[in-house]
């Protein structure tokens, strides 16, 4: 899996010892149900856990995947990685995708309207998605969510406790509590 670069959005400590890389597509129910594990193992390895994001859009049945990918890429490349992760969080809560609710979402989170409807409409952000998503699958990823673990692949949504658990995953790649 590609090394992450300082152009990434960070959440949790920037020097970890563990680094969690997610794949996810912001369309799938699955990685809307590992969010909160994800947010458990940020919770419980405060200084040994980071995770980055990055794109995996499942355009052939997610068709708004794609675009809030590039929403969720305007949003940090307009107000930083404070707000990617908000938008992040508010592309997942939400119950369905639009391109008019990704700029209402947008709004709520305090970015300039026109540069984020700007951003999005013409596309600035798609090839970084479309960059992520190429990556992936040079790594193995084949769905998501898909978490690389200092390195190794973790696929699809597993329990946060429990063997096979992402906290086993975590602690096996040397994070201590």
């Amino acid at each position: 899996v590609k090394a992450v670069t300082d152009k990434e959005f960070v959440k949790g400590n920037k020097n970890a010892k563990v680094t969690l890389i997610e794949y996810s597509d912001f369309e799938c129910p699955f990685c809307k149900r590992f969010v909160p594990t994800v947010e458990q193992a940020l919770k419980d390895f405060p200084n040994d856990v980071r995770v980055v994001y990055r794109h995996f859009p499942l355009r052939s049945i997610h068709p708004n995947a794609q675009k809030a990918g590039e929403a969720a890429e305007c949003a940090g490349k307009l107000g930083g990685g404070g707000k990617f992760w908000e938008m992040h969080d508010k592309l997942f809560a939400a119950p369905s995708l639009t391109v008019d609710g990704m700029k209402a979402m947008a709004k709520e989170i305090g970015l300039d309207q026109g540069k984020f409807n700007t951003c999005l409409d013409n596309n600035e952000t798609a090839e970084k998605v479309n960059a992520d998503f190429n990556e992936g699958g040079a790594s193995g990823v084949e769905g998501t969510p898909a978490t690389f673990v200092n390195g190794t692949l973790v696929s699809g949504a597993i329990p946060y406790d429990g063997p096979g658990g992402l906290k086993e995953a975590i602690q096996q790649a040397g994070a201590q509590k």
